[in-house]
C-alpha cells in the first residue's frame, strides 16, 4: 500500500485529508471555508486546536485551526483604509480566510497535497479593489506540513499592495507562560502600546491584545506545545514579525507569521508591493519534535 493518501469527505463542509502512515501523520484541509487547514496531525500528535462550533457555523470565524490572512494580516482602524483617494472597508485579516477557495489539484506519490485556488471576484474586488490569484499546496511529507504560496497580481499596470500572514492555533496543556526560542530582542505590547524588551519567555495569561516580535533575524521560531512536544515553524524571510496571541481560558497559542504589523495599510509603511503581472513565492513549514 502507499505511504501517502488524498481522500475527501463530507462533514459540514466537504474536507481534504492528508495522510502519511509511516509518520502517522494527517492534515485536514477545507477549500469551503477560506482554504483553511484545521487538522495538523505530526507524529501522532494534533499540533492545531479547534472550536468545532465556529468551523460548523457557515459565517463564523473559524476559532482554530490555521487561517490564511491576505490581503492585511490584523486590524484595520476603523475596519477602514484609503487607496488612491477612495476609502474601502475590510474587515480583519482581509478576505481570503472567509473566501471559497477552488480545488485545483491532488497529489498522492512521494507526498500528499492539495493545491487550492482563490481569483478576485466582485465581492474581494469591494473590499480591495486588486485583481490577484492566490495558489497554495499544502504538501505532507517526512512529518512536516509545508504550506508553500504563491502571490499573483494579474493586473496589468498597478502594483499590488498586501501583506500576508498565517494564524496558527496550537493546542497547550495549560499555562500560557511560555519560553519561545526565536532571537528576537524586543516585542510590542498592543495591550498597553509600550515596546518592551524580549528575554524569551511571554505570560500571554490575562491579556486581551497580541504582542509583536520586532527584530528576529533568522526566520524560526519553536516552543513547546501539547505533551511538552517541540513545535517549530519556518518561513520565508519576507514573514518580518511574529505575532503571539490567545483567549483566555481556551487551551490554546497563537504563534503567526506576519509579513507586516498590524494597521499597516493604514500607515503604509512596509507594504509588499508586488509589480503588475508579478509572482511571489514563499513557504511556511510546520513540524514537531516528541
Amino acid at each position: 500500500m502507499s505511504n501517502y493518501e488524498v481522500r475527501s469527505y463530507k462533514d459540514t463542509f466537504t474536507l481534504y485529508e492528508l495522510t502519511e502512515k509511516s509518520t502517522d501523520s494527517r492534515v485536514l484541509v477545507c477549500p469551503e471555508r477560506g482554504g483553511i487547514a484545521i487538522g495538523c496531525q505530526l507524529n501522532g500528535l494534533e499540533l492545531f486546536y479547534l472550536d468545532k462550533s465556529t468551523f460548523e457555523h457557515p459565517t463564523a470565524n473559524i476559532r482554530g485551526g490555521n487561517p490564511i490572512l491576505f490581503p492585511i494580516s490584523g486590524q484595520l482602524e476603523g475596519q477602514a483604509y484609503e487607496w488612491n483617494g477612495q476609502t474601502y472597508k475590510m474587515a480583519n485579516h482581509g478576505v481570503a480566510r472567509t473566501a471559497v477557495w477552488e480545488v485545483v489539484g491532488t497529489k498522492a506519490e512521494d507526498e500528499a497535497s492539495i493545491t487550492i485556488r482563490l481569483q478576485s471576484n466582485e465581492e474581494t474586488l469591494r473590499s480591495y479593489p486588486f485583481d490577484f490569484e492566490l495558489l497554495f499546496t499544502y504538501v505532507l511529507k517526512d512529518g512536516e506540513l509545508h504550506t508553500r504560496q504563491q502571490y499573483r497580481n494579474l493586473s496589468e499596470a498597478a502594483a499590488m499592495p498586501f501583506y500576508a500572514g498565517f494564524h496558527p492555533y496550537f493546542a497547550i496543556d495549560s499555562g500560557k507562560k511560555i519560553a519561545y526560542d526565536i532571537d528576537a530582542t524586543r516585542y510590542l505590547d498592543y495591550n498597553d502600546n509600550i515596546e518592551k524588551p524580549f528575554d524569551g519567555v511571554i505570560d500571554l495569561e490575562g491579556l486581551v491584545e497580541s504582542v509583536t516580535l520586532l527584530d528576529p533575524k533568522k526566520s524560526e521560531i519553536s516552543f513547546r506545545g501539547l505533551q511538552g512536544a517541540l513545535v517549530r515553524l519556518t518561513y520565508d524571510d519576507i514573514f518580518k514579525y511574529m505575532v503571539l496571541w490567545s483567549v483566555n481560558d481556551r487551551p490554546f497559542v497563537c504563534v503567526e507569521p506576519w509579513m507586516a504589523k498590524n494597521g499597516e495599510l493604514n500607515r503604509q509603511e512596509e507594504l509588499v508591493m508586488l509589480e503588475a503581472g508579478g509572482v511571489l513565492h514563499a513557504n511556511l513549514t510546520i513540524s514537531c519534535e516528541r
